[in-house]
């Protein structure tokens, strides 16, 4: 390609050739004593030079790229330059295909489904993958809604909703058996990239693991309660100058209440794990429910003469199991006394807003580092198990909350700080009030 000196040339030399034209012209009109040669030299360049603008435009249009015509001068130039710049798109071009056709065969060679959807929800692309898990056709799906295609009652509130904070799993269109965990995210002006891979297997390994422990806790249980018997018998009726004898058994009744009350936490949390929600919902009471516990939580420790504060409005209902409730509240608050210290403060809060109802449980005691939160709703997580082994917990309560307040639509939010305390609250959604909001306050 020319640099700007050698088109400055051509333009010089495209200047002399008119001017040359001219002078010729000139000097034969006034040979002939005539215009004509000046007005036909003239013409004859403006018939030149449109047929050469009629060639360019005629090279521009067609589909096929040839080499340009042959020319001379400026026209020559033209096409040069315009020539070098076609090449440079075209390997352009083909660099942005092989990307693209690399970029694609990547995708496609991904396990996980790929979808990519515009702002109306109409279907760009897909790879393979989505061909298998979801039975797209690229003969007849390409632009059609992703709803049309997904027909998933829960796929299609969530793609409405467009909160994608929280993966959603439903079954493969293409398999009630195959099991697709989804996620979206948002791109460029209302796109979205969606994301599925299967968990089918990640599902069944979850189902043994719930079964394993339904069935074991349940087949302890007999033995636990034989072995417990025996236990309070042989209490009964050792002496009691056998010191050593009778502190063993005291041990071993100890640990097998401890085991009971583990077996009896596993089988519940599975109860709640593997049924759907229970239709037993009701207007409970819950201050009478919340009060039944605060005199049972003083007597679990009466040595470390707590204090107790009970905020909780007298019409406070809420619809939901109370079984479960009971069972969540409970867990909160004895883990409250547990690790609250003698003297120590705990308060239960109640209130109502907009957003639904509210418990909070908070304590003054030992808390617990921040970074524990994220897992203390795990099974069995203990962020200190020595401290854990001396106030006898399961470690299970937490997992057992937070799963009662998942099958009542809610959450449970925690907050703690070593060496300050720590506060536990339940959120419900204001669908499960009874009435409109009694109380506006902070939890």
């Amino acid at each position: 390609m020319k640099d700007p000196a050698g088109m400055k040339a051509s333009l010089g030399k495209e200047v002399n050739r008119i001017v040359i034209l001219v002078a010729v012209s000139v000097a034969v009109c006034l040979a002939l004593r005539s215009i004509w040669p000046l007005v036909a030299g003239l013409s004859l360049y403006i018939i030149w030079s449109t047929r050469q603008l009629f060639a360019l435009y005629a090279w521009l249009v067609r589909e096929e790229h040839t080499e340009p015509p042959d020319s001379v001068g400026l026209w020559g130039e033209f096409y040069t330059r315009l020539e070098h710049l076609f090449q440079k798109e075209r390997r352009a071009q083909d660099n942005l295909q092989s990307i693209i056709v690399r970029a694609q065969q990547s995708v496609n060679a991904l396990e996980d489904v790929v979808v990519l959807i515009d702002q109306h929800g109409y279907l760009e692309y897909w790879n393979h993958a989505a061909g298998r898990h979801l039975g797209f056709r690229a003969d007849k799906d390409l632009g059609q809604p992703l709803t049309n295609l997904i027909r998933h009652p829960r796929f299609t509130d969530y793609l409405t909703k467009g909160d994608f904070h929280e993966p959603l799993e439903i079954p493969s269109p293409v398999d009630d058996n195959r099991i697709l965990q989804l996620r979206i995210t948002e791109f460029g002006v209302g796109d979205q990239l969606i994301l599925a891979r299967d968990v089918t297997r990640i599902h069944h390994l979850e189902q043994m693991r719930k079964d394993f422990v339904a069935n074991v806790s349940h087949e302890l249980k007999t033995p636990l309660t034989v072995l417990k018997g025996y236990l309070e018998t042989l209490l009964d009726t050792v002496p009691e100058e056998q010191t050593r004898l009778r502190r063993a058994l005291t041990q071993m009744d100890t640990q097998s209440q401890r085991m009971e009350a583990l077996v009896q936490d596993l089988l519940l949390l599975s109860r709640l794990e593997n049924t759907e929600a229970d239709n037993l919902q009701q207007a409970v009471a819950v201050h009478g429910m919340l009060q039944r516990m605060r005199e049972s939580a003083l007597a679990l420790a009466p040595e470390k003469q707590q204090t107790i504060e009970l905020d909780v409005p007298e019409n406070a209902r809420l619809i939901a199991n109370p079984a479960e409730l009971e069972s969540a509240f409970g867990n909160l608050i004895v883990n409250a006394v547990k690790y609250t210290p003698a003297h120590g403060v705990i308060r239960i809060h109640w209130w109502q807003d907009a957003d639904g109802a509210h418990l909070s449980v908070r304590d003054n005691g030992i808390g617990i580092d921040p970074a524990h939160i994220p897992r203390l709703t795990e099974r069995f997580y203990r962020p200190d198990n020595s401290r854990v082994t001396q106030t006898g917990g399961t470690g299970l309560g937490l997992a057992i909350v937070k799963h009662v307040m998942i099958r009542h639509n809610g959450k449970l939010e925690i907050k703690s700080e070593l060496g300050r305390g720590s506060n536990f609250t339940c959120h419900f959604p204001a669908s499960r009030l009874v009435s409109k909001p009694t109380a506006l306050a902070n939890g």
